[in-house]
Parts: C-alpha cells; sequence; structure tokens
C-alpha cells in the first residue's frame, strides 16, 4: 500500500450499558445523524427482548444474535484468465463485527412490524434462536463458501 494506514478512531461506550459493540451497533442503525433517536430504537427494542426472555437478559440475547450471524468466511469475486471465481476467504475479526451488524439491521429493516424498535427486536430474537433471515444470509454465505472451496488455492 502506497498510504499510511488509517487511524482507528476511538468509540466511547454507550451511556446505558458502558459498552462500545452496543456503540458500533447504534452507529451502524443511525440515519442522517439522528443518533439519540437511534440510541432510544435500540434501548426499547432491548427492553421488548428484556420482556420476551427469561433466562438471559436483553443485552446478552444481543450479543448470542450477534455471534450467530458472525460469518466466519465469505467469497470475494477474481477474475483470472477472463473467468471469474468466488474465492472463499476468512474475514478478519473487525469485519465480522460490521456484517454481523450490518445483516441484523438491515433485515430489521424489512420486517412486518409496525416500529423499527420492534422490528429490532424480532430480528434480534430470531437470530439468537438460531433462524430468521439475518441467519440465513450467514448460512448463504457459509454454504457458497463451501462449493467454492475447490477454487481456495487462487487467494489473494
Amino acid at each position: 500500500m502506497r498510504r499510511r494506514k488509517a487511524k482507528k478512531i476511538a468509540i466511547l461506550p454507550d451511556p446505558k450499558f458502558n459498552d462500545v459493540q452496543v456503540t458500533k451497533f447504534v452507529n451502524n442503525l443511525m440515519l442522517d445523524g439522528k443518533k439519540s433517536l437511534a440510541f432510544r430504537i435500540f434501548y426499547d427494542a432491548i427492553d421488548m427482548v428484556d420482556e420476551k426472555v427469561e433466562e438471559a437478559t436483553g443485552l446478552e440475547t444481543w450479543k448470542k444474535a450477534l455471534v450467530n450471524i458472525t460469518p466466519p468466511v465469505e467469497v470475494k469475486s477474481r477474475r483470472i484468465g477472463g473467468a471469474t471465481f468466488q474465492i472463499p476467504t476468512p474475514v478478519r475479526d473487525s469485519r465480522k463485527e460490521s456484517l454481523a451488524m450490518k445483516w441484523l439491521i438491515g433485515f430489521s429493516r424489512k420486517r412486518n412490524e409496525k416500529t423499527m424498535a420492534q422490528k429490532l427486536a424480532f430480528e434480534i430474537l430470531s437470530a439468537s434462536k438460531e433462524e430468521g433471515a439475518a441467519y440465513k444470509k450467514k448460512e448463504d454465505t457459509l454454504r457458497m463458501a463451501e462449493a467454492n472451496k475447490a477454487f481456495s488455492h487462487f487467494r489473494f
């Protein structure tokens, strides 16, 4: 690489749970710079999850959901001799976390519940039970990597 490596910006923990991962999630959830609204949506969703699940807290359920939808490998397109191959590559830890968060938020936005907090809460619940659209996305990614395992020697 010709340029210097970009600096990592220190992210402050959120006010309620004192967790940096929550702040990263809320930053992904935020639209048009409305961070307080994004925090309110997240906290409402966690409260709803808290009411539905007896054996764990809402935050633990959310973390379990993120772990369940975190992909270990992904496929990247690489053009070799006129043909494009899907090459399975392992995912960096920071990218694993951000992919899981983006999938959870994206698929919760597509749900049919009334408010965004409800959509997020139900997607968190389904991901923690290893079902739902975000979990299916992880499974599809794994299946695609498994199908193209023969091309892994083309790795970058």
